[in-house]
């Protein structure tokens, strides 16, 4: 009789686990439902990710959140996110990249630099947190959210510091898709030039879609190309700041395993296997809402996780730091486009 009681041991502890996991992954699951299903409804810059984080925080802050529910939403917020970005992968290709040529990719990667470093320096200044900085700057430079949902558990931030920086960067994105075909219409830019503008210098993809479709066919075919072009560098980015942010916390002495996250190796290894075309077509529209449901599921526990009493106390500075990063990029990036195309 032992050895039948010893065997079903580690079911009972699976079991418990899941029991643990289950009321706060079955909250999880109905508000992102709910975001979803309002995302189809309502114009397209208000995507599911940010109604997730919304809803998220209008549950935990109107309603309350029992505590028997924070395991499961602990658990959405870190584990599930990292099955997200690792699906990620899947979307990319490095021949997307190679077939923008050289131009192209140099003024992402300048832009994607100056961003990074100047919102993580002036916030520094300013005396914000290095990892709020930090994701500031991330969210600014590569593509909005899933940047900064991706760089999270690389540099173990807060719910708090996750939340308040998704918020800045949307606010900032939003104005930019109402504001940019605005401009480039005072200005006449050109559909190509426009294309190039919104691509290298808004922040989500559906902000680049949103506004560049609002300007024209060919600006929408110019900022999706480009826009692809800083997705794909998440990568490399996500390895040299796990690199550097182990050196500054003085870990270094894990060794070279423990500064490159497994999830990292992931995507990359699926970015890889989708460059190598090892992924079946077929599989693609699946690893694809793999990925968005992934994600949706991390943002809406982050918003259940976040207390908007907690978010008061960090003030003004993060939106400064936002807008100041966000006004920069937008005329260098314009400037620089402006120059390589001029009318």
């Amino acid at each position: 009789m032992i050895r039948p009681l010893a065997a079903t041991r580690p079911l009972q502890a699976a079991a418990a686990w899941l029991s643990t996991l289950a009321p706060g992954l079955a909250l999880v699951l109905v508000v992102a439902l709910v975001a979803r299903g309002v995302g189809r409804v309502v114009p397209p810059v208000l995507n599911e990710v940010i109604l997730a984080l919304v809803c998220g925080l209008l549950v935990a802050n109107v309603l309350g959140v029992p505590a028997s529910a924070r395991p499961g939403i602990r658990f959405a917020v870190q584990r599930i996110l990292r099955l997200g970005i690792i699906l990620l992968g899947a979307r990319l290709s490095l021949g997307e990249v190679l077939t923008l040529g050289g131009q192209a990719l140099g003024v992402v990667l300048a832009l994607m630099t100056i961003a990074l470093l100047f919102a993580y320096g002036v916030g520094r200044l300013l005396g914000l947190p290095r990892r709020l900085a930090l994701l500031i700057g991330v969210g600014t430079a590569v593509c909005g959210n899933s940047a900064i949902i991706a760089t999270a558990p690389i540099i173990e931030a807060e719910e708090r510091d996750v939340s308040f920086a998704v918020a800045t960067i949307t606010l900032f994105g939003t104005l930019a898709v109402l504001l940019y075909p605005l401009v480039g219409l005072a200005l006449a830019l050109s559909q190509p030039v426009f294309g190039f503008w919104a691509g290298s210098a808004i922040n989500d993809t559906s902000q680049v879609v949103a506004a560049s479709a609002a300007y024209g066919a060919v600006a929408l075919t110019t900022a999706t190309v480009v826009k692809l072009t800083r997705n794909a560098l998440m990568a490399p980015l996500l390895l040299a700041i796990a690199w550097w942010w182990r050196r500054q916390a003085g870990v270094a002495r894990r060794g070279a395993a423990g500064a490159v996250p497994l999830f990292v190796l992931g995507f990359l290894l699926l970015v890889l296997l989708r460059t190598l075309g090892l992924v079946p077509a077929t599989l693609l529209p699946a690893l694809d809402e793999g990925a968005r449901f992934g994600i949706l599921l991390a943002l809406t526990g982050v918003g259940l996780s976040t207390s908007l009493r907690s978010l008061r106390q960090t003030g003004l500075t993060p939106l400064l730091v936002g807008l100041a990063t966000a006004l920069l990029i937008a005329v260098l990036s314009l400037g620089v486009v402006s120059a390589l195309h001029p009318a």
